[in-house]
């Protein structure tokens, strides 16, 4: 088994030793270079997806009764050998952790690479391939590997024990951030049931890979971003970059510190408190996300107007690190976009000099791990280079060159709404001089807030009216070492949208739509619900779906020619219905998750369910009590209206079928009328 393993790696992957980084090809070497990476699994369903899947020809035991012992190697932090406690327990099976192997049960090897530890002495038995990690292809590169025991070379029985089918698994990384992107996988395969011996090499295509809570409306509750965490746990999302736009302590007050209390109509509208910080920036660092907290100074540093605005920054700053925060941004977005060299070679050095007072201040030589800060993260005036003509575009990113290259800057494209491209960013790249981070306004629905966007990608593309209905994903993106998506207000039913980020981020070649959409719906709401979900979204949208209007269609020509037809269009009608009734239980769930998406999702969801009963009873010749679809409590929310000190609740009204069932059922109340 040994030899076996070996040659089917080795042959597929001597090729791709002295490959350099992913980010420093071209799309036509990135895709010599993703040739070698062609098989995919049949026996494992695992998002994103991997990179290569290696499958072997035999099995692997690891039932719940096993014992599975924990041994984890130097540089494995305490969140990573929690978060395979966590999966292992949830699995069912006892856990316990442990400097040597157990002769008995399930091992879990976790291991930094060449570190010396059990994992890397194991992978050397096993002859995985080391170099796909220590050679940077792609990021968070790392070696998931199944066996059963008999696999092990049979000169350690002494250690291992009887030969047996007994799993061991391996999970070497680069670093332990990587190990932790291996359980992800790991745990999608316990859920499957079944353990075949396999060698996953895998790595991201993209460095940071999340969510920019960026958009104008109520920012998310902390119980709802702190769910949002566990969820991009379990798919490999890295990055939150909090900069909610009404949230005041962000912008308006952004140099006083969050309340120590708040009240219930502040909470309605968003606000923070100390402990709620304290308790996201602990959950994120469980779930190893980089949580980065987002001052927006406006033009006081952007233009220069305070003098002491580093300091004033600072002292916010060292308030936030006090609450666990480790990492910040700076937004100078929609204050105006300033022609001056002056000013923009001043906001440049304020930029560098920030990034230089943190340094001194918790970045210093011997400093622990976890107290220093991460690298800023800036989202300049010019996000959208196409605002200016293109000599200001290039004088304006030229001026930020001399900023230090690990700070992180942001664009959105050409445009606020265009879709990540290759273009957009060799272009900002040939003025700045280095690859930039890409905000992307999607699902975004601040500019349509009565419409979701939980369609699959492409669908997406089409309904938001501000993205370019044709645009399409790249199937080699270079030059981001970031991609983060700018949400619905709807956290939770954000999940979708997220579960495709995250594929596609991570293996942008293997990216299908519709595939990844179809996995999302289980991995948001359960597989048991999975297909009443799947049944509604398309009536859930404002334009409706082609089976819909088609069906609609038939059967008004059926009533017109004398010759009501109601057959297929009713059976649709009430399978709909049924699958709105469905989704509802999710309301008294035992699962916060559950009970989350449903408050999201309950305005539309009610009011499909009405208008879907209505039609259904017309149609069948009956007189149902005729709702207000407008004014109707069930299918309003709020929204946050006005900015500043001008922030106010106002409402509005879920628009599901808009284009196509309300149409018709007003032509049905017609038709009884007469």
């Amino acid at each position: 088994m040994k030899r076996y393993i070996a040659l089917i790696v080795t042959l597929t992957l001597m090729a791709l030793v002295a490959q350099n980084s992913i980010l420093a090809q071209t799309p036509e070497q990135i895709r010599s270079f993703k040739a070698h990476f062609t098989d995919r699994t049949l026996s494992y369903c695992i998002y994103p997806k991997p990179q290569k899947i290696v499958e072997l020809c035999a099995m692997a035991d690891f039932n719940t009764a096993d014992l599975v012992t924990i041994v984890s190697g130097n540089g494995v932090d305490t969140f990573t050998v929690n978060r395979a406690v966590q999966i292992v327990s949830e699995h069912g099976n006892p856990v316990v952790i442990s400097a040597e192997p157990s002769k008995d049960g399930v091992n879990l090897y976790l291991g930094i690479v060449d570190s010396g530890s059990e994992a890397d002495k194991v992978a050397d038995r096993l002859e995985l391939d080391k170099s796909f990690i220590l050679n940077s292809l792609g990021y968070d590169r790392h070696i998931l590997c199944v066996v059963e025991r008999a696999a092990l070379d049979e000169h350690h029985s002494d250690v291992l024990g009887p030969k047996d089918l007994a799993a061991q698994v391996i999970i070497l990384g680069e670093n332990t951030d990587a190990v932790f992107c291996g359980l992800a996988s790991l745990e999608q395969m316990l859920e499957q049931g079944i353990m075949f011996s396999v060698a996953i090499y895998d790595y991201a295509d993209v460095k940071h890979r999340g969510v920019i809570e960026g958009y104008y409306g109520v920012p998310y509750s902390a119980a709802v971003t702190k769910d949002l965490f566990k969820f991009m746990a379990r798919y490999k999302l890295n990055t939150y970059m909090y900069g909610a736009k009404s949230d005041p302590y962000h912008s308006r007050y952004w140099g006083e510190p969050y309340p120590t209390s708040i009240t219930a109509e502040q909470e309605r509208v968003g606000y923070l408190t100390q402990d709620m910080m304290k308790e996201i920036a602990e959950t994120a660092r469980q779930c190893k996300v980089d949580f980065i907290w987002a001052i927006h100074p406006g033009k006081a540093f952007a233009e220069g107007k305070d003098k002491d605005i580093i300091p004033h920054i600072m002292k916010k700053f060292e308030s936030m690190y006090s609450l666990g925060i480790r990492q910040f941004g700076v937004f100078v977005d929609d204050v105006g976009v300033s022609s001056d060299p002056k000013i923009l070679k001043q906001c440049a050095d304020n930029l560098t000099l920030l990034q230089q007072t943190m340094d001194k201040r918790w970045n210093k030589p011997g400093t622990a791990p976890a107290d220093t800060v991460k690298p800023l993260h800036y989202v300049p005036q010019l996000y959208a280079y196409s605002w200016v003509d293109e000599d200001q575009a290039k004088a304006f990113f030229q001026s930020l060159t001399p900023v230090p290259e690990k700070v992180n800057i942001y664009i959105t494209g050409a445009n606020v709404w265009s879709v990540p491209n290759n273009y957009d960013l060799a272009k900002v790249k040939s003025w700045l001089g280095r690859s930039t981070s890409w905000w992307w306004n999607y699902l975004c629905n601040d500019a349509d807030m009565t419409k979701l966007f939980i369609a699959d990608a492409y669908t997406n593309f089409r309904d938001e009216t501000h993205i370019y209905s044709t645009s399409t994903l790249e199937q080699y993106l270079t030059g981001a070492n970031t991609l983060i998506v700018n949400p619905m207000q709807q956290g939770e039913l954000s999940k979708i949208g997220l579960f495709s980020t995250a594929d596609y981020s991570w293996n942008t070649a293997a990216f299908n739509s519709i595939r990844s959409w179809e996995a999302a719906l289980p991995a948001v709401v359960g597989t048991e619900r999975s297909e009443d979900l799947k049944k509604i979204i398309p009536a859930l949208r404002y334009y409706d779906f082609d089976q819909f209007e088609y069906l609609v269609s038939r059967y008004k020509q059926s009533v017109e020619k004398g010759k009501p037809a109601p057959g297929a269009l009713l059976r649709e009608l009430k399978k709909v219905n049924a699958s709105c009734i469905a989704i509802k239980k999710m309301k008294d769930s035992s699962s916060e998750s559950d009970r989350l998406f449903y408050n999201d999702i309950r305005p539309w969801l009610l009011k499909l369910e009405a208008m879907t009963d209505e039609a259904i009873q017309l149609i069948e010749g009956k007189k149902p009590v005729q709702r207000d679809y407008e004014n109707d409590p069930d299918f309003r929310f709020e929204i946050l209206g006005g900015m500043g000190e001008h922030i106010k609740m106002a409402e509005r009204t879920a628009e599901p079928s808009a284009k196509c069932l309300m149409p018709f059922i007003q032509w049905l109340r017609e038709q009884a009328s007469k």
